[in-house]
């Protein structure tokens, strides 16, 4: 072979190698100075399923604060916004949990633009290495029926050591004057007065517990309210004689409504009592029934002291009064409109109220209508 066509060879074969080289060292480089891809969390499997099916709050969390999945009722309660955490609160026990990796427990209160704040109980772990499960309980009902029962208990202590403490006085006094057979039969009216209070109070006290109580009758049956109306009429009829008020029935004869003819009878009879207890004497009561869309109405008329409009959204509140100048002098407990609202709550019917200073006042209590043959023509009733 030629020499200059040897020499052109090597050259050609050098250069192949070179380039092949330099190729080879610039992969290896590239590959070198590539970044690995950092896998993104998974949720792991079945968990999806379990957060569609649960009734609390939950959520998953990455490790860069990132919801990846939430339930349902998170989105509801407010605990998730796109793909963060709302609660600053909820986020910093994330970070905790994810920094140790223990469980935590702890009880939040959760501020709202509209509404009173939430009280919850959240609960945080860890899930897997890299994921944070928060789940949610919101509590607020359970703290406000603590509540409730704790500012009952203390009104109850508060309203048994009244009568309990002047029954006391009243007996040293008779002690001391027993010598005085005048002042003995004072001091022993007031007894008397004073026991009957608190009889009746013990008596609405066990009645509003057991109502709380009560579910909504699971076979209600149909009551007459001739003979509810009838019944509330006669329990008021001593305290309205004494005071020449006349009991006035009227309406609809023959009206019946489903439910607890114990529970209405007593509802009704609470309205007349109050009724009677806050009219002047030689006024009049008037107790109404009709019929109206299905539903029933029983309405009590006085011409009593009328409520402020200031006061008509507390009356149904337990032990509150209207008027606690008079609450003595008319033996008021403060629970019978409560009693009242918990029997409407439980037939599914309502409790309404027009009132006016100096007026009187008319309640009216709505319970779903039963209907038994055609109702016959108006009647109307004195009772002494």
């Amino acid at each position: 072979m030629d020499p200059t066509m040897q020499a052109f060879l090597a050259a050609l074969l050098g250069a192949v190698v070179a380039g092949s080289a330099v190729l080879a060292w610039a992969i290896s480089d590239r590959q070198q100075q590539r970044v690995p891809a950092v896998q993104e969390p998974v949720v792991p499997p079945g968990v999806a399923a379990v957060l569609s099916v649960l009734r609390s709050s939950a959520v998953v969390v990455d490790e860069a604060d990132v919801v990846l999945k939430a339930s349902a009722p998170a989105y509801a309660f407010g605990l998730v916004r796109g793909t963060q955490l709302v609660s600053e609160e909820l986020a910093d026990l994330v970070s905790q949990v994810r920094r140790d990796g223990q469980i935590r427990e702890t009880e939040l209160v959760m501020a709202r633009s509209i509404g009173p704040a939430r009280h919850v109980t959240a609960r945080v772990a860890p899930l897997g290495s890299r994921l944070v499960l928060a789940l949610v309980e919101d509590r607020t009902r359970e703290r406000r029926v603590e509540a409730v029962r704790r500012d009952f208990v203390a009104n109850v202590s508060h309203e048994l050591k009244t009568p309990v403490g002047a029954i006391r006085l009243l007996a040293e006094a008779m002690h001391e004057a027993a010598e005085d057979p005048v002042a003995v039969k004072r001091f022993a009216d007031r007894m008397l007065h004073e026991s009957d209070r608190l009889s009746r109070l013990v008596q609405q006290v066990i009645e509003l517990s057991r109502l709380q109580g009560d579910d909504p009758p699971d076979s209600p049956t149909p009551v007459d309210l001739d003979g509810v109306v009838a019944v509330a009429a006669d329990t008021s009829a001593i305290d309205a004689g004494s005071k020449h008020i006349n009991i006035v029935t009227s309406g609809t004869h023959g009206l019946k409504v489903l439910g607890s003819e114990e529970q209405i009878t007593a509802a009704v009879a609470n309205l007349v009592a109050n009724a009677v207890a806050y009219s002047e004497p030689d006024s009049t009561v008037l107790v109404t029934t009709r019929e109206s869309e299905g539903q029933v109405e029983i309405s009590v008329v006085d011409q009593g002291i009328g409520i402020p409009n200031r006061e008509i959204d507390r009356i149904f509140e337990r032990f509150y009064r209207v008027d606690p100048a008079r609450h003595r002098s008319t033996g008021g407990t403060g629970l019978g409109l409560s009693i009242v609202k918990h029997v409407a709550a439980t037939h599914g019917g309502d409790i309404r109220v027009w009132s006016a200073e100096g007026q009187g006042s008319t309640f009216t209590l709505t319970l779903p209508h039963h209907s038994f043959g055609t109702p016959s023509s108006t009647h109307q009733e004195d009772r002494p």
